[in-house]
């Protein structure tokens, strides 16, 4: 039993690409149906995933229960073990399944099971979510790439439904695998499982080796700055290096808060999962080793994986030569983009746990961010690196003093404090090689291997159970990733952007990205839209000073993939949007709206509506109480041409769409805690969060549902506590991912100016 303990401590994730039968590779056409399919299937090959994970649930009797489970994908495949196939040839699964077009994932964040904490994501059917089961990772990390894997099925799975009736009936005629209710088959190893697990017991609390679910790949994300997919504002000054750590201060002309805006930017030698690991972590042993700071915390309350409470304390005598004890109330709120990127948002706050306590003396902790990321390596190398930023907002007095004396007395303040910390992560990681170890992934490189199984022996066995696919809420397969898989046997480096590069070089190299002519139906002549002819619930705005309304930018302020995107990574500035912003609606109702269509009366199904060649319908359905919709509407004067990517994902399938369509959003003005938890990188929508499409008549409406999605759920949150002071930019595009689809172009653009909640008009049922 020993032995097998320790197997299991091993957790190890690998991924391999087996190669598809020659006749199957022969009679595919990746260019054909809808747009080509979303699965890359150049090399024949199909992808491998396999890894230890938690298997969450609840018996028949009611009692809840975690599983360690060895799952393995191949294609659209599942299948569950009690032990690793590998390790133990001619074991059966105990669940087998396929991945199919229904199911959906949602990312839940991080829950303490047995006083140890693991990101759970849960499973369930789109068609009926009753149907649901949850798996569990060690970190954030391995949860990302699981998602990615299950991505990766949903869309082999889409592909062999291109391919024609035959496999689209077999596909039908299969069942998915179920992670719901537990096995009565199952009930005579629960003794020895219990064994097995161990979960918050013995030497470790968990079984924390990072999972590795990908192969080695070159990420062509910018080494350096702040760039994103829309160009911000601001202006970053070094003023001080410490300890190889450089402090920034924003010099630019925007109002961000009530103070200076500074921040402290570092490079350590590992992944960005296990910096985020360690600086959510309240181990006071560990603290003590890199926090002089808030080294003494307390977790309070934990709320939706994703948000909670600590409580802490110091000593001053550190800092300043008064002896009074301090405490001090924040909250963290954190989440991972999709290209995995960990934000962790810190406000001062109050608990009802906590009051002002005798003897202690409340001090407020500086509002502040941590942006955790990971960066480019050498082709081959299995060092890892992250940069890591942490900015707050401080009050202006004595800074500027530190700025040109070394001798200030800032260096005695809570900032001071707070800027040390990246200085006390990169030494700490540094000097604690383990450490590394413990959260950092495995680099497997992908071969095509001979002696793998056929998919033919999956599609010839017996599959009795289901298992409900998921769109990633959190997943790796980003804006700056999708692509990635392309570059794995590419010897040549990948030719980097800076800020510099962004604003001036491809200022002079824009290009007109967007020949209507190949998008919109060039034997069609273009009609005139008349824009007093629509009218909707929220004002179109006159001038950058007025409020509650909206206007229409032009796209000069988003970067989008260039037409040598696949050579050099490069991206150039939006031209002009391709489809015209008609109105915009402002609805409050009960509860979540699909089809805004169809309603009679919606400006499509007005006569003016009812005459345009095309409309697209996006419905930003917003989670709160009561809920929102915001309802954009863009139309062409021409029909769309049926070939052009447009084309196709209009008329393409839900999975097609979910895997192209593209947001980018960007706060012009607001809080700067707003605008980093908003960011501006891309994102595949259908990716993150729920998304249905409508197609009828002359128009396609895709409802958007943020709150399917407890990150985009938290973020809103944030965003709607200061929507009356944001001015809010956003893009709309479809992912351009093959050669003849580049250079992008931006569909629509929309600029909502401080929108007031309480104007929003009640929709009629």
């Amino acid at each position: 039993m020993e032995k097998s303990v320790e197997t299991t401590a091993t957790t190890e994730v690998t991924v391999r690409k087996a190669a598809a039968e020659k006749s199957e590779r022969d009679g595919s056409d990746t260019s054909s149906a809808s747009g080509g399919s979303v699965l890359e299937d150049k090399e024949g090959g199909i992808w491998e995933y396999f890894g230890w994970v938690y298997h969450l649930g609840t018996n028949s009797i009611g009692h809840e229960y975690c599983h360690l489970r060895f799952l393995f994908i191949r294609g659209k495949y599942v299948e569950m073990f009690k032990r690793d196939p590998h390790q133990n040839p001619g074991i059966k699964p105990i669940r087998r399944g396929v991945v199919g077009p229904t199911l959906m994932l949602e990312e839940l964040g991080r829950r303490q099971v047995n006083h140890g904490d693991l990101y759970v994501i849960r499973f369930y059917n789109r068609l009926d979510e009753t149907k649901k089961g949850e798996i569990a990772c060690a970190s954030a990390g391995e949860a990302r790439k699981w998602m990615e894997a299950f991505d990766h099925a949903k869309q082999h799975a889409e592909y062999e439904l291109l391919r024609g009736r035959s496999t689209r009936n077999k596909l039908n005629m299969e069942t998915e695998i179920t992670l719901e209710g537990h096995r009565p088959r199952m009930r005579r190893y629960a003794h020895e499982l219990k064994k097995l697990i161990r979960i918050g017991q013995g030497p470790e609390m968990l079984l924390r080796q990072s999972s590795n679910l990908r192969p080695a790949i070159k990420s062509d994300r910018y080494f350096e700055g702040e760039i994103g997919d829309a160009i911000e504002a601001h202006e970053w000054k070094c003023v001080r290096t410490i300890n190889g750590v450089r402090i920034f201060e924003d010099v630019s002309d925007i109002k961000n808060g009530k103070g200076v805006l500074v921040k402290a930017v570092g490079v350590i030698d590992t992944t960005a999962d296990t910096v985020f690991e360690v600086i959510l972590s309240v181990d006071r042993h560990q603290r003590y080793e890199w926090d002089t700071l808030t080294s003494d915390l307390e977790l309070l309350d934990s709320y939706n994986g994703h948000y909670d409470v600590v409580y802490g304390t110091y000593d001053p005598q550190y800092l300043t030569r008064w002896q009074s004890k301090r405490d001090f109330l924040f909250s963290r709120q954190w989440f991972s983009g999709q290209d995995g990127t960990y934000t962790i948002l810190q406000f001062p706050a109050i608990h009802k746990k906590r009051p002002p306590k005798s003897g202690y003396r409340r001090t407020k902790i500086n509002p502040s961010t941590w942006e955790i990321r990971n960066l480019n390596t050498p082709m081959g190398s299995n060092t890892m690196k992250c940069i890591v930023t942490q900015t707050l907002e401080i009050n202006d007095a004595g800074w500027c003093g530190w700025k040109t004396n070394h001798c200030s007395k800032f260096e005695k303040t809570i900032p001071y404090a707070l800027l040390s910390q990246v200085a006390g992560l990169k030494e700490y990681i540094g000097a604690n090689p383990a450490l590394k170890s413990t959260y950092t992934t495995t680099v497997v490189h992908s071969k095509i291997s001979d002696d793998c199984t056929s998919s033919n022996e999956y599609e010839d066995a017996e599959v009795k159970d289901e298992f409900y696919d998921a769109i990633s809420a959190d997943s790796s397969s980003s804006e700056e990733s999708d692509d990635e898989d392309q570059l794995i046997n590419k010897d040549k480096k990948v030719k980097l952007k800076n800020v510099s590069w962004a604003i001036t070089s491809l200022a002079m190299k824009r290009t007109s990205v967007l020949d209507a002519d190949k998008v919109l139906d060039p034997s069609e002549a273009p009609i005139n839209i008349d824009l007093s002819q629509f009218h909707s619930s929220l004002p179109k705005g006159k001038d950058e000073k007025d409020s509650n309304c909206w206007t229409s930018p032009g796209g000069m302020g988003f970067m989008i993939r260039g037409k040598t995107y696949l050579k050099d990574n490069s991206k150039v500035m939006g031209g002009d949007p391709l489809l015209k912003l008609l109105a915009v609606d402002w609805f409050k109702v009960d509860s979540a709206v699909d089809r805004v269509a169809l309603h009679p009366k919606c400006l499509v199904q007005t006569e003016a509506g009812k005459k345009l060649p095309f409309v697209l319908v996006i419905n930003l359905q917003v989670p709160a109480k009561p809920n929102y919709s915001l309802v954009l509407y863009y139309a062409s004067d021409r029909p769309v041409n049926k070939s052009s990517l447009l084309g196709k994902f209009v008329d393409g399938t839900d999975i097609f769409r979910d895997s192209r369509f593209k947001l980018i959003p960007s706060i012009i003005e607001g809080y700067w805690m707003v605008k980093r938890a908003v960011g501006t990188k891309a994102c595949l929508l259908g990716k993150a969060v729920t998304c249905k499409y409508l197609r009828q008549d002359n128009f396609l409406e895709i409802d958007v549902d943020i709150g399917s999605s407890s990150v985009a759920r938290s973020v809103i949150g944030l965003v709607l506590g200061y929507v009356t002071s944001l001015v809010v930019d956003l893009a709309i595009l479809i992912e351009a991912k093959e050669e003849e689809e580049l250079p992008e172009y931006i569909l629509g653009t929309v600029r909502l100016n401080r929108v007031r909640v309480d104007t929003a008009v009640p929709l009629e049922a």
